[in-house]
C-alpha cells in the first residue's frame, strides 16, 4: 500500500481507535472481513470510556489482501502462544500433560519440572556415551582357524665369540687389565695363564691405549658395600655416574663388554670372522634332510657363530612326528672367557624375514640334553586410526629402519635409538648398524661415548625416548608361544657310539698333559656336554585370531543414542527436529521482540523530529518513519502505529 494511501486510511479512522489494543484491533479486523458486508467498518471505541462503538456510516476501508496473504516464515506473537503450539502437537511424550494440566497449577508445576529432569539425565547420559565413543575404545575378538602353517624362522648361536687375529694384540691387553681388575676386587689370581704370552703376539704392534679410567671399582661410597660398578664421565668430566651391579660377576661381564664395544669399534671390519668348524651337525624334517640354502650364517660379536633355519617346509600334520630335529655342537668358551659366561646354546624362534634380536628374546638350550620345543601360533590385527596407532610396514614410519628385513617394532626401536646415537654422541653402537656417513664408537675417535651412550639407554628403557611414539605396532603381527621340555641326551649307555657317530670321540682314558691352569674350568668337560639336540614341531595347527573391535561403531552409537531417547522421551529422530525447530523458532521471536522493543523505545524518544529516521519506502520495512505530507498534524500517534500495525 503506498504511503500516502496509508495516511489518509489513519486519518479516517475513527475516534478512539488508536487507544485500542492491538489484538483487539486485529480480531476486529477478522471480524469484519467475516461479515456479509464488506463495505463497512463494524468495530470501533469509544474515547471517552473504551468501549467499542459501531458507527453508522463510515468510508469503506480499503482492501487488505496484501496483508492478509501467506509470509514465507510465519512466527507466534509470544512465547507462550510458542510453547503451547509445540506441547500440543510434538511427538515427545508428556509434553501434552502441559498444556491440559493448565487450570491446575500443581500438575503444571509437576509436570513441568518432571520433563526438565529426564531433559537433565537424558543429555547427561548422552554426554556420557559421546565421551567413552571419541575415547574410540576397541574389544579383542577371538577366532580360530586351521590351515597348514609353515614353520618359522629358527636362529641358534654357539655362544662362543671368536678372538679376531687382527684384534689379538688389543684384546690381551684388554684380558691383562681385566685380570689385575678382578684380582684388586677379589684376589682371584688367573696364574698367567694366556695362551700367547702378550710379548708373542706376532707382528707389529698396532698403537692402542685402553682406557684405564674406566675400571671395576668397589662403591662403598653409595651406600651399599656390595655394590661393583664402573663410573663414567663426559669430556669436561663435570657429569658422572656409575654403572652398579649386585653380582660382581655381571659387573665384570658389564664391563668387558664395554671394552669389548670399544676395540671392535676401533676396527669393526674384525668382528665378521666366523668358526671353521661346524655347528648344526644334522637336520632333518620328517623323512627328508635339510639343505644347506635352507641355512643362513652370520657371526654375532657376543654370540658368537649364528645359523638361522629359514622354514621352507609346510606342517601339513601336528605333532612330534612332524618335527624339525637338529643335533647341535658346543664348544668350550676359550676365547674371550671372561664375555661369554654361559655354556649353552641361544635359540630364538621368530617370523620369516625378520631380524632375530637374542638379547630381548632369545631362549637356551643346555648342552648334554633333548629339548623338545612346541610351537603354538597366534596372529593379531590390530585397527588403525582414530582406534590406534598401527603400520603395515615401514613407508609409514618417520623412521628409517636399519635392517634389510620386514618391519618389526623392534627393529624400528633399535635403528632409532641407533639415529639417536649419532645425533647426540656422533657415533653409533657397535652391535647395531650404522647410519649413511656415520662411524662407530671408539675412545680414540669419541673419548666419552660411553657416558653418551648409557645416557640415552637408560631414557630409552624408561621410556623417556621419542622412539616408543615414533615406532608403532604393526597392524598384523605374528606370535609363537612356546612349550619346552627336556630329558638327558645321549644316556650313558648310548653315549659312546653315539658321539662316535657324530665325530665327538670319548677321550682316551689314558694320561693326558694337564690343561693350562687358566683353562681347566673350560676344558675339563664331559662327552655328553659337547652336544646339543633340539626338536621343533607344532603342537596343533589350529591358531587363534585376535582382531580389535570397535565398542561403539557410528550405527552402534545412534542405536545407543535412539535407545536413551526412546527411555526417557518416547521421541524419534522427528522428535530432535522438533527440538531443534523450536530453538530456532525461540530464537527468532526473542530477536523480533526485541528489536521492536528498541523501535518503540527510539519512537517514544520526547522531541523527536518529524524528519528523523529514512523514509519508508515499503509498507513493511522495518525501522523506518513514515514520511508526513501534512506537516500541521501530529505524527507521534501516527508512527507508533505503522510500527505496530504495518510494521
Amino acid at each position: 500500500m503506498p504511503s500516502h494511501i496509508q495516511l489518509r486510511y489513519l486519518q479516517e479512522l475513527p475516534p478512539g481507535w488508536l487507544s485500542t489494543p492491538p489484538l483487539m484491533r486485529m480480531e476486529l479486523l477478522a471480524r469484519e472481513d467475516r461479515s456479509p458486508e464488506a463495505g463497512t467498518v463494524a468495530p470501533a471505541a469509544s474515547t471517552g470510556s473504551g468501549t467499542l462503538e459501531t458507527p453508522r456510516s463510515q468510508p469503506p476501508m480499503p482492501p487488505l489482501e496484501q496483508g492478509h496473504r501467506e509470509r514465507l516464515v510465519e512466527l507466534h506473537a509470544s512465547f507462550g502462544e510458542l510453547l503451547t503450539f509445540f506441547c500440543t502437537n510434538t511427538t515427545i511424550h508428556g509434553t501434552i500433560r502441559l498444556v491440559c494440566s493448565s487450570p491446575n497449577r500443581l500438575k503444571k508445576v509437576s509436570w513441568g519440572l518432571l520433563l526438565l529432569g529426564t531433559l537433565g539425565v537424558l543429555y547427561w547420559q548422552l554426554g556420557l556415551l559421546l565421551e567413552q565413543y571419541w575415547r574410540y575404545p576397541v574389544i579383542m575378538a577371538v577366532s580360530v582357524h586351521s590351515e597348514s602353517k609353515r614353520f618359522p624362522s629358527v636362529t641358534l648361536c654357539d655362544m662362543n665369540p671368536q678372538r679376531p687375529s687382527s684384534l689379538r694384540y688389543h684384546l690381551e691387553v684388554l684380558d691383562a687389565f681385566a685380570q689385575e681388575s678382578i684380582y684388586s676386587l677379589y684376589k682371584f689370581n688367573f696364574k698367567e695363564g694366556r695362551d700367547t704370552p702378550l710379548t708373542d703376539v706376532p707382528g707389529p704392534e698396532p698403537p692402542f691405549k685402553l682406557d684405564r679410567g674406566v675400571r671395576l671399582q668397589w662403591l662403598r661410597h653409595l651406600g651399599n658395600q656390595h655394590k661393583v660398578g664402573f663410573r663414567l664421565c663426559n669430556s669436561t668430566g663435570s657429569d658422572c655416574f656409575y654403572r652398579t651391579y649386585s653380582s660382581g660377576v655381571t659387573a665384570a661381564r658389564e664391563w668387558y663388554h664395554f671394552h669389548y664395544m670399544d676395540i671392535l669399534g676401533l676396527v669393526p671390519t674384525a668382528g665378521e670372522n666366523s668358526q671353521a668348524n661346524h655347528f648344526v651337525l644334522s637336520c632333518r624334517y620328517g623323512s627328508k634332510d635339510c639343505q644347506a640354502q635352507h641355512f643362513r650364517t652370520f657371526h654375532h660379536p657376543t654370540y658368537g657363530s649364528c645359523y638361522t633355519f629359514e622354514g621352507v617346509c609346510a606342517a601339513q600334520h601336528p605333532g612330534i612326528t612332524h618335527k624339525i630335529s637338529l643335533v647341535l655342537r658346543t664348544e668350550p668358551q676359550v676365547e674371550l672367557p671372561l664375555l661369554s659366561t654361559e655354556a649353552d646354546i641361544k635359540v630364538m624362534i621368530h617370523g620369516h624375514n625378520h631380524t632375530p634380536f637374542l638379547e630381548h628374546r632369545g631362549f637356551s638350550l643346555r648342552p648334554g640334553t633333548e629339548t623338545t620345543i612346541g610351537i603354538r601360533e597366534d596372529e593379531v590385527r590390530r585397527l588403525g586410526s582414530p582406534y590406534g596407532r598401527c603400520t603395515d610396514g615401514a613407508e609409514g614410519v618417520d623412521v628409517r629402519l636399519l635392517y634389510n628385513s620386514s618391519y618389526t617394532r623392534q627393529a624400528c626401536l633399535v635403528s632409532c635409538f641407533q639415529q639417536l646415537m649419532v645425533e647426540k654422541c656422533s657415533c653409533g653402537y657397535f652391535l647395531h648398524p650404522l647410519p649413511a656417513g656415520a662411524q662407530y664408537c671408539s675412545r680414540a675417535r669419541h673419548p666419552a661415548w660411553g657416558h653418551c651412550f648409557y645416557r640415552l639407554h637408560q631414557a630409552l628403557e624408561s621410556h623417556r625416548l621419542s622412539c616408543d611414539s615414533r615406532c608403532p605396532r604393526p597392524c598384523r603381527e605374528t606370535s609363537y608361544k612356546l612349550s619346552a621340555r627336556t630329558s638327558r641326551w645321549p644316556s650313558a649307555k648310548s653315549a659312546d657310539w653315539i658321539l662316535g657317530v657324530l665325530g665327538e670321540q670319548t677321550p682316551s682314558p689314558s694320561p693326558s698333559p694337564s690343561p693350562s691352569p687358566s683353562l681347566s674350568p673350560w676344558r675339563s668337560q664331559t662327552p655328553r656336554s659337547r652336544v646339543a639336540k633340539v626338536n621343533i614341531f607344532y603342537q596343533e595347527l589350529n591358531y587363534r585370531m585376535v582382531d580389535e573391535a570397535p565398542v561403539y561403531s557410528v550405527p552402534q552409537l545412534l542405536s545407543a543414542m535412539g535407545s536413551l531417547w526412546s527411555l526417557w522421551f518416547g521421541s524419534s529422530v522427528l522428535s530432535v527436529v522438533e527440538l531443534l525447530e523450536l530453538l530456532l523458532d525461540a530464537t527468532a521471536l526473542t530477536l523480533l521482540l526485541g528489536f521492536r522493543w528498541l523501535c518503540g523505545a527510539q519512537v517514544s524518544q520526547p522531541g523527536a523530529s518529524t524528519t528523523s529516521g529514512p523514509a519508508c519506502t515499503s509498507p513493511r520495512a522495518r525501522g523506518c518513519q513514515p514520511k508526513v505530507t501534512d506537516p500541521g498534524r501530529p505524527v507521534g500517534a501516527l508512527e507508533m502505529v505503522l510500527v505496530e500495525e504495518l510494521g
